[in-house]
């Protein structure tokens, strides 16, 4: 006789193997579970992280182990911006200059077809001068050292705001400085450009126009430190600047046979290097000057002493990294902001930051803006004796105002930043904690 489990066609197996048929059914019942629960989850993260991210958190679980990297971590980039993931690092281009190029050639070609045209076909000692950088030497054994840093080009930028009826006062701030190896960029904030044709830098010089624009809305729009990351110093000065004693930049050559190309930087920007200051203007003379701030006079027998106004200030390329952020782009006066320069001084603003004496120039204090074509200087002496309640009197009233209210806002966006910043400390608020414990 059959039993009934023979008649059923079921073999019901020993104690051990009905053991592991328990275990077998219990783990594909969860492993089901996982998938459906995973499932919904995966819905749901991968459509607001993404698949990779999503991955990274099952790694992090331990719920998957990642999949080895096919390139070394050496490959890895760091610190690239979001949109450059796409490209590879090679090619990535993260900043700029202000230097003009041909439509043809490299324009190198043709400083060295002029460097072989002077000294290697005549081998005479005999002065050459780069049109585009402005530099003289004598030999060409004494100078060929300085060859490289030709074709490099200028290493600091002079940028101002001008108004064609200042051309003169511009023209000999603009032949110091070309001369001293500068790039040049002008502002036009009177919308006159072709006026400067006559000058003969005018096409070596970048020009920007828009009409009634201070120097700080121009800096805040075309000087982002990607684009003026080459440079080393900044000159972002006023148009109404007398240069007779001041020298930017002089450019020396080597008297040694095969000597190095030696820059002393003139007297000015010798002796910022020299005093190690990051934020500096030259001295003002105090009897032809419009003086602001007495502390900005130039001091007899001193070397540099402390503070910086906003008509010459000159920036390191570091400190304009820093400065560039606290410019406000919609208050183009910039009042107040000398007032808070010294936290870009990448240090002790005491130490960082002063006003050169040994160099100095004239502040002419010429109201420009705010007049017809945003420039009034030619008629400064007919404003004086204008009547209070003419025209060209109240736009000056209005521009000087507006001055006033920018400095106000810009104090509040000040206190009202150090306040919701909770991980910002004032280091000189600091200081100050110190001093007075």
């Amino acid at each position: 006789m059959k039993s009934a489990d023979s008649v059923t066609g079921f073999v019901l197996p020993d104690p051990k193997n009905r053991l592991f048929l328990w275990s077998f059914i219990i783990m594909v019942s969860l492993i089901s579970v996982a998938y459906f629960v995973g499932n919904a989850v995966y819905e749901k993260e991968y459509k607001q992280i993404g698949l990779l991210e999503f991955g990274r958190r099952l790694a992090r679980w331990g719920l998957i182990h990642t999949i080895p990297d096919s390139k070394p971590n050496a490959c890895k980039r760091q610190c690239l911006p979001i949109v450059s993931e796409a490209l590879p690092e090679g090619i990535i281009a993260r900043t700029s200059n202000l230097e003009m190029r041909p439509l043809w050639g490299s324009g190198k070609d043709n400083t060295v077809r002029n460097w072989n045209r002077t000294y290697l076909a005549g081998g005479k000692s005999t002065v050459y001068s780069s049109e585009n950088t402005g530099v003289e030497v004598k030999s060409p054994l004494d100078s060929f050292s300085c060859y490289l840093r030709i074709l490099k080009g200028p290493s600091n930028l002079l940028a101002m705001a001008v108004g064609v009826k200042q051309k003169e006062i511009v023209n000999k701030i603009v032949e110091k400085f070309l001369s001293s190896d500068f790039v040049v960029m002008l502002f036009h904030y009177d919308g006159i450009v072709d006026g400067w044709k006559t000058l003969a830098w005018s096409n070596r010089a970048i020009h920007i126009s828009a009409n009634n624009q201070t120097k700080w809305w121009f800096a805040k729009r075309f000087l982002h430190p990607d684009i003026v990351a080459e440079y080393n110093y900044i000159f972002l000065w006023d148009e109404d600047l007398l240069v007779d004693n001041f020298d930017p930049k002089s450019l020396l050559v080597s008297g040694m046979l095969l000597g190095p190309c030696i820059e002393p930087y003139g007297r000015y920007l010798s002796i910022v290097k020299e005093e190690r200051l990051e934020i500096s203007q030259p001295a003002l003379d105090p009897i032809k000057s419009e003086v602001h701030h007495p502390l900005t006079v130039h001091k007899t027998g001193s070397k540099v002493h402390s503070w910086v106004e906003m008509m010459a200030p000159v920036f390191s390329k570091k400190s304009w990294q820093c400065v560039w952020h606290l410019i406000q782009n919609d208050l183009i006066h910039a009042w107040g902001l000398d007032r808070q320069l010294g936290y870009c001084a990448q240090g002790d603003r005491m130490q960082n930051v002063g006003v050169v004496d040994t160099e100095y120039i004239v502040h002419l204090g010429l109201p420009t803006l705010g007049g017809s074509n945003g420039n009034e200087a030619s008629d400064f002496i007919s404003r004086l004796v204008a009547p209070s309640g003419s025209p060209r009197n109240n736009a000056r009233a209005k521009v000087r105002m507006q001055s006033y209210i920018e400095m106000q806002v810009f104090g509040k966006r000040w206190k009202d930043a150090a306040k919701r910043d909770k991980c910002w400390i004032d280091p000189y608020e600091q200081q100050a904690n110190q001093t007075s414990h």
